[in-house]
């Protein structure tokens, strides 16, 4: 049995070997940019060509069951595939990059930090809120908005204030970001 933090460690080397862009996201990322929470599956997004699956599936077939016919069917919506740890039961979620242009963005402005000794390409801060602000639009989820809070507790003084801004009001989440900056949703007790 391998731990929540092996198997990140694991899959950021599987990753890196693969050859893919990829970012980290989801609870991941808002645990190290705002305030740590429990999670039980990893969030990548991947850059992801026909041409690429091979290399993919190779790297997570051994300790994972995938199948290469779901990776290479998340090329077409609802762009999406997993592969489940066999060590551990825990998932790992892959997200192929849409060409809308808040996702060519929020990939573009990844950040490459160290995550356990072992190097990251992780989504900024904004997109993190962003994308769980959004996310809480299509579900509302209590758990989003308290990331996306404890990740502006945490970060404002950091944050591109004018990118949240801007793609706040493009994302139809202004109201919800305005209610953050006022103090209206607070971070979840961890």
């Amino acid at each position: 049995m391998i731990s929540e933090k092996e198997l990140l460690v694991d899959c950021l080397k599987r990753l890196g070997r693969s050859g893919l862009d990829y970012m980290l996201v989801g609870s991941m990322a808002s645990n190290y940019w705002g305030i740590p929470r429990s999670t039980h599956d990893l969030d990548f997004v991947v850059r992801l060509r026909a041409a690429d699956v091979p290399a993919l599936v190779n790297e997570f077939q051994q300790d994972f069951f995938i199948q290469p016919e779901s990776v290479r069917a998340a090329l077409k919506p609802p762009y999406q595939f997993n592969a489940l740890d066999e060590r551990s039961a825990l998932k790992v979620d892959f997200w192929v990059l849409h060409e809308s242009p808040f996702e060519q963005q929020a990939f573009d402005r990844r950040r490459m930090v160290t995550l356990f000794e072992t190097p990251a390409c992780l989504s900024s801060a904004e997109d993190v809120i962003l994308h769980k602000l959004y996310w809480n639009k299509l579900s509302p989820s209590d758990r989003q908005l308290g990331d996306s809070a404890g990740v502006f507790a945490v970060q404002q003084s950091a944050l591109d204030m004018e990118y949240m801004q801007l793609w706040s009001e493009k994302l139809g989440v202004v109201d919800v970001w305005q209610k953050i900056i006022a103090g209206k949703i607070r971070p979840k007790d961890t």
